[in-house]
């Protein structure tokens, strides 16, 4: 019988609907990352959910429905990670830095937003095209990077010809390969770049290529010592 109540309580699903659609939306991520818009069932997502199926449709429609809405709850999440950074009065070398090193530590810890990505591009990013959250909730980090930019170059230590959009090509591709090539990248060259201490060096080393693209040149060579005070943000 298809009316198994939310939260295990007759009529849950009508004292809780917020959680009732994080639930699905959670269960519903998990599988369209694991199996893709057409692997997945709707069956077997209200199966491992707390409601049913009847109210996974009354909630989202349909399958493409539940799917569109969990790439915006995907996105919706590394972005409003991001804002928790309260980077707007942080230095700006060390607000670039601290923007770079979460990139690449959420893309590690949650594989299936890599994975919802990688299908979404499958499908020639149809979906995204549907949705009228995603562009501009994604609008937001290259904001971020905006005023980072422009704090950076007014106190003379960001270039002027390195765009936020291109800062941000660079942090998301390395982050994102780092997971999407993992399996491929370790069965072919080993897995010491995966364990706990490959990715601090990765991570490291990605941080310090973004921030020394964003460098003026002659701030980029002048040394360790010189390179430790912008991380903390002292330009004098």
């Amino acid at each position: 019988m298809d009316d198994k109540p939310a939260n295990g309580r007759s009529g849950g699903w009508k004292q809780d609907p917020a959680g009732v659609r994080k639930n699905i939306l959670a269960v519903a991520m998990a599988e369209f990352a694991a199996n893709g818009l057409s692997g997945a069932r709707i069956d077997e997502i209200a199966a491992k959910t707390s409601t049913s199926k009847r109210m996974i449709y009354y909630y989202f429609g349909d399958k493409e429905g539940l799917y569109r809405r969990v790439l915006e709850e995907a996105y919706r999440e590394v972005r409003a990670g991001e804002q928790e950074l309260e980077l707007d009065h942080v230095p700006p070398v060390e607000a670039l830095k601290l923007l770079a090193e979460f990139t690449f530590d959420h893309h590690s810890r949650h594989p299936d937003f890599i994975r919802l990505v990688m299908i979404e591009n499958i499908h020639h990013g149809a979906y995204l095209e549907r949705s009228e959250l995603i562009r501009p909730l994604n609008a937001g980090a290259v904001q971020k990077l905006e005023t980072i930019c422009r704090r950076g170059r007014e106190v003379g230590v960001f270039r002027e010809d390195v765009t936020p959009l291109q800062l941000h090509w660079h942090i998301s591709a390395m982050s994102f390969f780092n997971v999407s090539n993992r399996t491929s990248f370790s069965h072919i060259f080993g897995t010491d770049l995966f364990s706990a201490g490959g990715q601090e060096a990765l991570k490291k080393q990605m941080v310090e290529m973004v921030v020394g693209l964003a460098l003026k040149p002659h701030r980029r060579s002048r040394g360790s010592a010189e390179s430790r005070r912008h991380f903390r943000g002292d330009t004098k």
